[in-house]
């Protein structure tokens, strides 16, 4: 009876109507409690009693109310406190009591304190913090918004419909603690005349205990409201970042052109969070002016109009700060394009390093990429300088305010007494956090609203869309490809439909059929598989697929990640399927030479791999997927020609393939024999199609030549060995992988002192001292300032001063200009130290990484050394100097007051241990496992943006295989490690922020206490006048909320510095052996002479040598092809060569002279490359053809008609023309020939080329090896090969064969030994 009782009394008093009562009549008290003051002392406090009980009963109902409510569909159902997901948490830990004390961290913070914390060690999510959930409903409320408002969709608005109502209710929440803190100066006020009046009652106990209480309920209130709003900030973070991840994964290629990768990324790693400070500034934005008004409004019924002169002052700085803000916003927006081009750059310059380094360009390169960043850093400058200027404004107004205030009284015939005087600068103190805080929110609102903006127009792209569906007709005609009258361009601007790359093209391929799709270099045989995926804007005609499509890029992207992975690429586990695809695709022998099996790692783009094993690994991924049609560009190039035979015949005409469609893109002339159709290209037209014995000899030259295959002797296929050294039995047991990739390093304990000098040295030790300084001189002046006061109070009070009121005026204005200019000394010169460190480290960050050795490359993912480069950069830039100038701030303050409460009151000092010995034990115990979970926060971040990079990279392959939703569950799972890394993170500084606040408490209860007693006179130590009674009450109350923002402000700052130890670790990196014992001459080499002794090399220690023992010669002026199956070592002796790779034993001489005792760069420099992945940068094509601008506009045209290319440079704009990122507006083959032209122009005695000529058609290739013949004569030229034909002509051959030299001489005596293993290749290529 009375349970039914109690629940019918909690659905009465717990409604909703008398809920929101509750919280306005807090609203309506504390105006009454601002009007009890003139009563007398005992109706004062029993008013202030009942008012307390109000609060108290009030908080009791909406808490009933949450308890009993239950949980609700929709979001404005919600109750005012969300504690839906809390209740569980509560039922863990037993107690309402942790829940507000945030106790349920203690375990966690427990073991933080003794030993590293693992990620298995962090809290939980909630259920409504899911990644998925958050991304899901914002993409719910975006796609409403796109059907709504087509044109011009908000980001904005889409964020208010999922966590508006949430956000509106923190707003009340908000308002409550607003106006709860102004309890304080209240209480102060009748504290301090009741010691004027040294009445003998025991009134002045229940102030002092009330303005304890106040303070103590505040804590609670506002660590409450910190936790829901970083709650709802997380909930926002996760559903941006999930929410860009996902376009990226849905957009095509055309219509993601128009935004660059580094501007992508940017989205990601800076515009998201700026986006979510929006929930801190909109609150701030209404609840400063308000707390600004309630404040202005007490600061009246205590002098009256004199505060005007004040507010004066603080209307006139609005439009100064309006038109600063505007500045800021123009330079935020001009750097925010700078550091999206940066990060682009960067990610070039990782991407393409090894590349770099064998051009010699690494350094050149370098030096661009600082260009970049020092053009950036003049917008960071402009806006840190008008940042001082704001904080030189805000800063000074408080003391202005205080100057003009309290002189305006005085002058207007009014005494200024003790209670006056401190209960104003209590709400002077009061006005210090809104005002410094407002120009921070102004800025933070308009760096939120320009990344909205950037962001929206990033999400209003059009998504990928390829239609699958046909109709009866093509049914009938069983069709796998219909294609009508269709053209297609890689632009997103409809503007520039004129520029098509496919043009009128028609083509319809039946079920199951083999076609070639062949052409010379750029003539769109890439692009019309691409069209066909969707990744190009069709803007006439149509195409349509019938069936699911399985595609390989001739690029092959390959996952970080084990072999396995790469092949299931998120399907389940078929094992026969698996080991009929790895032997169909002549991986088998590869694997079982892996440490780890199939389990082994395999590097960022698959650096580890030769060229060959990448592209048949990605080979197997389509084969594995089963899928009813295969688009394969260009599959065989990579591989040499026994491989190449293998997977013919094995994968492409095998079973596993045979009643398939396959669409492929080749120069390979056993492949289009076999085929049962071609379609010849030709400038994006489909210039003949039809079958093999059909096709004219007119339309391609190609046959006419000697081919690597002839099919006439179909059967002659090299016996290979079946067996794979993994059983399928043990399939899912995993070997120990190679360590390939390293883990990402974790420091443990806490920042080392280095890291802050370090920091201190890249700003500069001169201006280091020099901001110490000012700040403490500016706290000191200060603190002068309230001093004098005390002692103007004090005379006039007791009638005896000596001095005019003009004399103490005058004073007083001396200490504010000293104030004024020390502020405004502090304000420049952490501007200025901060931008010299953010120059310093990045510069020297870049020019460590530029000298680090390939194998950190290989072992490093460039997302985890990009992670550096725009997160923790953008922290030491922006962040980290913010928050050491709040620390400053915050400690100088604490120390002055300190000193004055020590001062005024001696007791204080015996207190002083005590609490000092408490306040260390609580920030030892929560700095140690802060620490940890901050590392685990960066370590938990660098796999998302190494997924993003990643994703970026393989988007259209991704999109191919319609596995958008296996990537996005992904990135999902390491988003919601990141999520729970920030979400303990926020919980240990709440728990700790709140036991501070109480610590705060006490000594506020202490002095008003101690006030009093003294006051009665019954202590043999006197407490000092009624003004330094006063200016210490007036200083510990803002203690409370100081003690909680130094040791935040502390630990932040100590979360921050971790963003430089993550840098600096970067700056410890091995570094190439740069100097030379030897100088060169400026001709060297002069014959080029190549001799190997008895190398060996290995990649990485724990892996077989790459290069086991060789010794060979190569005279000078010789032609030498270099062969052997894919994985043999033929790359690896280009590396050798170039010093990318450090040999083990052995020497190599170049014209009799060791190169290891060559400067690095210059041998680099004197050697000329053509690499296996070609290199394009962003920019124009003259930078990219001759960088140091060496050559003349005449020899580069000479030589791009020599490489059969001067057409293509001419269609696209001629060398000032703009090459797009990664080179895509020129084809591989063409891009191929480009970097042959650049390797030509340099004009070296020593040639390489790493198959320049793999993805090339038969006829280029042979007009291409007629110029270099005629090009390169006197010139030692070493060819990597795979094609049989490009290597017969040659003056020798060394034959290679898992890192051994097996075979060396003449290509034609070599054929006339039947045994030769040169034969055997011949022989398998026919």
């Amino acid at each position: 009876m009375l349970s039914s009782k109690f629940a019918c009394a909690c659905c009465v008093f717990a409604s909703r109507i008398l809920c929101f009562w509750w919280i306005f009549r807090f609203l309506t008290d504390a105006l009454h409690l601002n009007m009890i003051f003139n009563l007398q002392s005992l109706e004062c406090v029993k008013e202030i009693c009942l008012i307390m009980l109000d609060i108290a009963f009030g908080i009791s109902i909406n808490f009933l109310r949450i308890k009993q409510t239950p949980l609700k569909i929709s979001s404005l159902e919600d109750p005012l406190i969300e504690e839906g997901d809390d209740q569980r948490r509560i039922e863990k830990t037993g107690s309402w009591w942790d829940l507000f004390t945030f106790g349920y961290i203690g375990s966690i913070m427990k073991h933080g304190s003794v030993k590293q914390l693992e990620f298995e060690n962090l809290l939980p999510l909630p259920p409504d913090m899911d990644p998925f959930t958050c991304c899901e409903n914002l993409l719910r409320c975006w796609q409403l918004q796109e059907c709504n408002n087509y044109s011009t969709p908000s980001l904005i608005w889409s964020i208010s419909g999922v966590y508006g109502w949430p956000y509106f209710r923190l707003g009340l929440l908000k308002v409550f603690n607003d106006c709860i803190g102004f309890a304080g100066p209240l209480f102060l006020n009748r504290l301090i005349k009741y010691l004027e009046k040294g009445s003998g009652s025991s009134v002045g106990y229940t102030l002092a205990v009330s303005l304890g209480l106040i303070s103590i309920f505040k804590s609670f209130l506002d660590t409450q409201y910190t936790f829901r709003l970083s709650k709802l900030k997380l909930k926002l973070r996760s559903s941006i970042m999930s929410v860009i991840y996902r376009k990226c994964l849905w957009v095509n290629t055309a219509n993601r052109s128009g935004f660059s990768e580094g501007e992508i990324q940017t989205f990601m790693s800076v515009d998201a969070d700026r986006i979510v400070n929006l929930c801190n500034s909109l609150h701030d934005m209404w609840s400063l002016p308000l707390q600004i008004g309630i404040a202005l409004y007490l600061l009246y019924t205590q002098v009256k109009f004199a505060f005007l002169s004040g507010l004066a002052i603080t209307i006139l700085l609005i439009p100064v700060n309006k038109w600063i803000s505007v500045l800021i916003a123009s330079a935020t927006e001009k750097m925010m394009k700078l550091k999206d081009e940066r990060i682009r750059k960067t990610g070039e310059l990782l991407t393409n390093i090894r590349t770099l380094k064998m051009y010699g360009w690494d350094n050149w390169f370098a030096d661009w990429l600082k260009e970049t960043r020092a053009t950036e850093v003049t917008h960071l400058a402009t806006r840190k300088y008008l940042d001082a200027w704001c904080v030189f404004f805000w800063a000074t107004t408080p003391t202005l305010f205080s100057l003009c205030t309290f002189g305006l009284f005085a002058l207007m015939g009014h005494q200024l007494d003790a209670a006056t005087v401190f209960t104003c600068l209590a709400l002077f103190n009061s006005l210090i956090s809104p005002l410094n805080s407002f120009p921070w929110v102004i800025n933070g609102l308009i760096d939120a609203f320009i990344s909205t903006r950037r962001v929206s127009k990033f999400l209003c792209c059009l998504e990928h869309s390829r239609d699958f569906s046909i109709d009866s007709g093509l049914t009938s005609e069983d069709l796998a490809v219909f294609v009508e009258d269709a053209s297609c361009t890689w632009s997103s601007n409809v503007e520039e439909d004129y520029n098509l790359t496919i043009k009128h093209v028609s083509l319809r391929v039946p079920k199951g059929s083999f076609v070639a799709v062949i052409g010379e270099v750029g003539s769109g045989k890439t692009s019309l598989l691409n069209s066909l995926l969707g990744e190009m804007r069709c803007v006439h005609g149509s195409i349509l697929l019938n069936g699911s499509v399985a595609y390989v890029p001739q690029v092959p992207w390959i996952l970080s990640g084990t072999v396995r992975e790469n092949i299931l690429f998120g399907k389940p586990f078929d094992s026969k399927r698996y080991f009929d695809t790895l032997s169909a695709c002549a991986l088998d022998v590869d694997i079982s030479l892996m440490a780890g099996g199939d389990m082994a790692c395999i590097g960022d783009k698959g650096v580890n791999l030769s060229g060959g094993q990448r592209a048949r690994l990605a080979l197997a991924r389509a084969v594995y997927h089963g899928s009813d049609m295969y688009l394969l560009d260009d599959v065989l190039s990579a591989v040499d020609s026994q491989v190449g035979c293998w997977i013919l015949q094995r994968a492409l005409l095998g079973p596993l393939l045979n009643k398939k469609t396959r669409i492929m893109c080749t120069h390979n002339i056993q492949a289009i024999s076999c085929v049962d159709m071609i379609v010849v290209m030709d400038k994006g037209k489909v210039k003949w199609s039809g079958t093999v014995t059909d096709m004219p000899k007119s339309i391609s030259p190609t046959f006419s030549l000697s081919n690597d295959f002839d099919m006439s002797s179909p059967n002659h296929l090299t016996k290979r060995k079946e067996p794979l050294s993994i059983k399928k039995d043990d399939v899912d047991e995993i070997s120990e992988a190679a360590d390939i990739v390293k883990l990402e390093e974790r420091k443990e304990g806490r920042v080392e002192v280095m890291v802050y000098r370090n920091y201190a040295a890249f700003s500069g030790w001169f201006i280091a001292i020099v901001i110490l300084v000012s700040a403490g001189l500016m706290q000191a002046s200060r603190n002068g300032n309230d001093l004098w006061l005390s002692y103007w109070v004090d005379k006039t009070g007791r009638g005896v001063s000596h001095y005019s009121t003009s004399f103490y005026l005058m004073v007083l204005c001396i200490f504010c200009i000293i104030n004024s200019i020390l502020t405004l000394v502090r304000a420049f010169s952490f501007a200025y130290g901060g931008l010299k460190a953010a120059v310093h480290v990045h510069s020297a960050l870049i020019s460590k990484l530029i000298n680090a050795p390939t194998q950190f490359f290989d072992q490093t993912p460039s997302g985890r050394i990009l992670n550096r480069f725009s997160s923790d950069l953008y922290t030491i830039d922006d962040s980290l100097p913010f928050i050491l100038n709040i620390l400053l701030a915050n400690f100088v303050g604490l120390l002055g007051i300190i000193v004055v409460l020590s001062y005024v009151q001696v007791l204080f000092l015996l207190l002083l241990l005590p609490f000092w010995y408490i306040y260390s034990k609580l920030q030892f115990f929560y700095r140690s496992t802060s620490r940890e979970l901050r590392r685990l926060d960066s370590v938990s971040r660098s796999p998302i943006y190494a997924s993003f990079t990643e994703t970026l990279d393989g988007s259209s392959t991704i999109r191919a295989f319609k596995s958008e939703e296996h990537f996005v569950a992904r990135f999902i799972e390491h988003l919601t490690l990141y999520q729970r890394t920030s979400y303990s993170e926020i919980i240990a500084s709440l728990w700790l922020s709140l036991r501070l606040q109480l610590l705060g408490a006490m000594i506020v209860l202490f002095v008003a206490v101690m006030a009093v007693f003294g006051s009665r006179g019954n202590f043999p130590i006197s407490f000092g006048t009624p003004g330094l009674v006063g200016l210490a009450l007036s200083y510990a109350a803002p203690l409370v909320s100081l003690l909680g923002s130094f040791l935040t402000s502390f630990t932040e700052t100590e979360k921050e510095m971790v963003s430089v130890e993550r840098v600096l670790q970067y700056m410890d990196v091995p570094q190439e052996e740069v100097s030379g014992r030897q100088s060169l001459s400026g001709k060297w080499p002069v014959q080029g002479l190549v001799e190997f002794h008895n190398v060996t090399m290995r990649y990485i220690s724990t892996l077989p040598p790459a290069l086991n023992h060789i010794s060979f010669t190569i005279q000078g002026g010789m032609h030498v092809g270099v062969i052997g199956r894919t994985g043999a070592g033929k790359s690896s002796i280009l590396n050798a060569l170039f010093r990318l790779t450090p040999v083990c034993n052995g020497e190599i001489l170049v014209d009799g002279i060791n190169i290891n005792h060559l400067p690095i760069r210059k041998l680099r420099s004197h050697l000329a490359v053509v690499p296996q992945s070609p290199f394009l940068f962003q920019g124009s094509l003259r930078d990219n053809l001759d960088p140091l601008g060496l050559s003349e506009d005449w020899r580069i045209w000479e030589i791009l008609e020599k490489c059969k290319v001067k057409a293509e440079v001419e269609s696209a704009g001629g060398l000032d023309s703009n090459v797009k990122g990664s080179g895509c507006s020129f084809s591989v083959g063409q891009r191929q020939l480009l970097c042959l032209a650049r390797a030509l122009l340099k004009s070296s005695k020593i040639l390489c080329l790493d198959e320049c000529t793999a993805n090339i058609d038969v006829h280029t290739a042979s007009l291409l090896h007629n110029t270099i013949s005629t090009e390169c004569k006197g010139v030692t030229v070493i060819t990597i090969a795979h094609r049989i034909s490009t290597v017969l002509d040659l003056d020798s051959i060394l034959i290679l064969d898992r890192g051994i030299l097996v075979e060396q001489g003449k290509p034609q005596h070599l054929l006339q030994d039947d045994s030769s293993t040169f034969s055997s290749f011949v022989r398998a290529s026919k």
